[in-house]
C-alpha cells in the first residue's frame, strides 16, 4: 500500500522494442482515494501488458481521503482537481513523449480499478485538446485518452460526466457478479451506448471486489479479464501494425 502523495508519479513498465505495439495504458490504482493498492491493482498487471508489447505506466495520483500526514488532518486534495488532474497531466506527458518511448500519440489511454476507475472516468469526461499557447510544451498535448478501461470502478453515482460520441472515447467495463457494481456498471454501459460510444462489458460471475490480475486462482473465469481487454484493444485496432 502506497499513501501520503504529495508529488504525482508515473512509473514506466516499457515492453521489449521487438515487441511493442506503439501501444501505452496508464493504470491508476485502487484503494478508496485513501491510497494507492500499488502492487496489486498496479505493477502486477503493468508487468503483464509489458509482455504482451503494451506500454504500461503506473499512476501514482494525489489521495483526496488519504488521512495518514503526521498532523493527523486530511490532505488538502480532491478528487477532480487533484486526483483526476494528475491523470490529465499523465496523458499529455506521455503523448508529449510519445516518439522516444516508441508509442504512438493516437493510442494512449487510461485504466483503472476502483477509486482508480472514477479517476479514469474522469479522465474521460472531461478532457480538453491542450493549450497551443502554453509555455510548458507538455500542456499544449491533449489530456484526451483514446480509451479508458474503469475495472470495478468507484464514481459510478456521479450524473456530470456528459457522455458524447464527439469527445468520448471507447470504453472497456468489467466487474463481477458478487460486488455491488453490476447494476451501475451496466447503467454506465447503458449511458454509453445511447451517447453513440463504442463500449464492451464484462460483468463474471464471482470475483467480488478488488481482484486485480486475479492470477492467484487461474481456474476462475474473472481471471480471464485482462486477456479479453487485450483482445478488445486489438480488435479496436489500438495494437496493430
Amino acid at each position: 500500500m502506497v499513501s501520503n502523495i504529495h508529488r504525482p508519479s508515473l512509473t514506466p513498465f516499457l515492453p521489449e522494442p521487438s515487441r511493442a505495439t506503439g501501444c501505452a495504458v496508464i493504470i491508476a490504482p485502487g484503494g478508496g482515494h485513501m491510497q494507492h493498492t500499488i502492487e496489486r491493482e498496479g505493477h502486477e498487471l503493468a508487468r503483464w501488458l509489458a509482455d504482451q508489447g503494451i506500454a504500461a505506466f503506473v499512476l501514482k495520483y494525489r489521495l483526496a481521503r488519504d488521512g495518514s500526514n503526521p498532523s493527523g488532518q486530511p490532505q488538502p486534495y480532491t478528487i477532480e482537481d487533484h486526483g483526476a488532474a494528475d491523470a490529465a497531466r499523465a496523458i499529455r506527458l506521455i503523448r508529449h513523449r510519445a516518439a522516444p518511448w516508441q508509442l504512438r500519440s493516437d493510442r494512449i489511454g487510461i485504466l483503472g480499478f476502483s477509486a482508480g476507475g472514477e479517476i479514469a472516468l474522469l479522465a474521460a469526461a472531461q478532457s480538453d485538446s491542450g493549450d497551443p499557447t502554453a509555455t510548458d510544451p507538455i500542456e499544449r498535448a491533449s489530456s484526451r485518452p483514446d480509451f479508458f478501461a474503469p475495472i470495478y470502478p468507484g464514481g459510478l453515482n456521479r450524473t456530470d460526466y456528459g457522455w458524447s460520441s464527439a469527445t468520448t472515447p471507447p470504453a472497456f467495463l468489467s466487474c463481477a457478479f458478487d460486488d455491488r457494481m453490476p447494476e451501475p456498471l451496466a447503467a454506465l454501459f447503458t449511458q454509453l451506448r445511447q451517447a453513440g460510444v463504442n463500449a464492451e462489458l464484462h460483468i463474471y460471475s464471482s470475483g467480488g471486489h478488488g481482484y486485480g490480475v486475479r492470477d492467484d486462482r487461474p481456474e476462475l473465469p474473472v481471471s480471464s479479464w485482462p486477456n479479453r481487454f487485450v483482445e478488445w484493444l486489438d480488435d479496436r485496432q489500438f495494437l496493430q501494425p
